[in-house]
């Protein structure tokens, strides 16, 4: 098992949610303020590490068993975003999916940081 920060479709109520094969939820969370947030073209969020300029993101901590990441998630995932390693507001580490590096500044992208949040910035559309 490990932990797997969610912050777009795989969160409660999520159209991808279902993915998650019952994976419990170990509570809400926010990132460490280390990120830029993207919406990629309306499809699903992108979190973008920063240096400088960063923001803490809202999203929802599980506890995933290797072989769902494996076999549900992992495949299910766009090409624009792989796997990491975030920091968590706490400190503590967790995977997430990020926005790969030659994604980084491309025209699809619309920066939602100042929502910070997926449903959030779905709800306000």
């Amino acid at each position: 098992m490990v932990y797997m920060f969610l912050n777009g479709g795989g969160m409660r109520g999520g159209d991808l949610h279902h993915q998650l094969r019952g994976a419990p939820l170990v509570k809400e969370v926010r990132t460490a303020p280390k990120y830029r947030f993207h919406s990629v073209d309306d499809r699903f969020p992108a979190l973008e590490p920063v240096d400088e300029g960063g923001v803490a993101v809202a999203g929802e901590l599980y506890d995933l068993p290797m072989e769902t990441l494996r076999d549900s998630l992992l495949p299910a995932e766009p090409p624009e975003l792989e796997l990491s390693v975030i920091e968590l507001g706490n400190g503590e580490p967790s995977l997430a999916m990020v926005l790969r590096e030659g994604y980084r500044g491309h025209p699809s992208l619309v920066d939602i940081s100042t929502i910070g949040s997926w449903p959030a910035y779905l709800a306000g559309r």
